[in-house]
């Protein structure tokens, strides 16, 4: 088995692994995908992204896979490196990427900075979704001292519970117990979300399939979004996670936008003896 180039890059510190397969499919096993992520042995993650060729006329295809081998349909963070690292490839700053959840838009800042119109939010309990029908804005699940979530689908489901300061949430704790609760029958990404001022927020987040993480874009964009809906923000706000800010909006018409940096930490290639793992 021959080495794979790979770059490794992070918005906010939620770090990936980025792998291009559009000249020639990349087929990892679970196992592999677990060794890559082990931060002792492998290269380490949060996600690992595969950039395929486009099956709809986009620029590309973004497939995600968590840390522990398992596939899933949206990253925030993640779909805002592979727009910087494509935008300059191309040499123009906006560029449309396919997900399994749909088409994401992009565009690269002046500044640097990259924003991704993540579509609409759905709100509805089967969208989430959630194991029996009731009102998303409230629901009685968690583990004290998370025990109401506003619970939101941007492309993947999040519980976003509203605290008086969430650096004292033991989310190391609580987060894995409520990510398996039988209402959320795709598993869970959870928040503590503190309230700063209508126009910023503080945001700790427990990720399915990865745990805590120091940033979270769909986390930081189900966040606003539940706010929203409690009346608690405005339509746009900065939501301060561990590894830094993102700015998030509603807009009037439904869309959800999120603006941040990104960085390339360096490239490399994978060796065989991690990626002949079985």
């Amino acid at each position: 088995m021959q080495t794979l180039p790979f770059i490794k890059m992070h918005g906010l510190g939620n770090d990936f692994v980025v792998l291009d397969g559009r000249a020639a499919p990349i087929a990892l096993s679970e196992a592999q995908i677990r060794a890559i992520a082990d931060r002792r042995t492998g290269v380490g993650f949060d996600q690992m992204i595969v950039i395929e060729p486009p099956k709809n006329g986009a620029d590309a295809f973004m497939r995600i896979l968590n840390a522990d081998g398992g596939e899933v349909e949206a990253c925030g963070n993640a779909t805002r490196c592979v727009a910087s690292w494509l935008s300059a490839e191309a040499h123009k700053p906006a560029l449309s990427i396919e997900t399994v959840v749909g088409t994401l838009l992009t565009n690269v800042n002046a500044d640097g900075t990259v924003t991704v119109d993540m579509g609409e939010a759905r709100l509805g309990w089967n969208e989430i979704p959630l194991a029996r029908e009731m009102d998303t804005l409230k629901v009685a699940a968690g583990v004290a001292p998370l025990l109401e979530a506003t619970c939101v689908n941007v492309g993947n489901p999040h519980a976003v519970y509203f605290v008086d300061d969430a650096e004292a949430i033991p989310m190391a704790e609580i987060g894995p117990r409520i990510e398996h609760d039988p209402l959320f029958p795709q598993r869970i990404n959870v928040e503590a979300v503190q309230i700063l001022s209508p126009t910023k927020m503080r945001m700790r987040v427990w990720e399915r399939g990865v745990g805590i993480t120091r940033a979270c874009g769909t986390g930081a964009c189900a966040s606003l979004i539940a706010a929203v809906r409690r009346g608690l923000s405005e339509r746009k706000a900065d939501v301060i996670l561990d590894g830094g800010t993102l700015t998030i909006e509603w807009t009037e018409a439904g869309r959800v936008l999120m603006t941040g940096p990104v960085a390339i930490s360096y490239r490399g290639e994978l060796e065989p003896a991690v990626i002949g793992a079985a």
